[in-house]
């Protein structure tokens, strides 16, 4: 037994090399401001393509809803919504697990690709600040259709 006792000396002396430290500051919270807002609109192929829209800020859903209805600009895409490019108000409210825009749209002024793009648009803002990519978007119209009932998710944001 005494050829162990001087190893075990050994190993209790030396410890695990690890020196104690008092506490450390892991420095400021990253932070940034994002350079705009990606809307969604169709390309010449009639896919979605995301247009980031430089605002200096990501602002909220509704306001991303305000530019996307406004349109696609000199941008090159088009857009599946008819608007009369007034300033169209959208009201959004949320609940766990779903967002629920209420737009001043009948079914007949927006395609299925057109939802589409209101979803992605309001799921991408979403998103951006820090939201989950699983949450659904319920698309309400002026006039009740069964579509407003749907609950829906972004075909490309995975």
């Amino acid at each position: 037994m005494k050829p162990i006792w001087p190893v075990i000396a050994a190993l209790l002396l030396a410890g695990c090399g690890v020196q104690p430290s008092g506490v450390t500051d892991g420095g400021k919270a990253p932070s940034g401001v994002a350079p705009g807002v990606t809307l969604y609109f169709v390309d010449a192929r009639g896919e979605l393509r995301p247009q980031l829209r430089r605002t200096g800020h990501l602002g909220t859903i509704s306001e991303a809803m305000s530019l996307l209805l406004w349109g696609p600009g000199d941008s090159g895409l088009r857009t599946q919504i008819t608007s009369n490019k007034t300033t169209p108000q959208v009201v959004v409210a949320t609940a766990p697990g779903v967002i629920q825009l209420m737009v001043p749209l009948s079914i007949h002024e927006v395609t299925p690709l057109g939802i589409d793009q209101i979803v992605c648009t309001a799921l991408g803002v979403h998103v951006q600040g820090g939201g989950s990519r699983s949450t659904k978007v319920q698309v309400r119209f002026t006039l009740h259709t069964p579509e407003s009932d749907k609950k829906r998710a972004c075909p490309v944001i995975r």
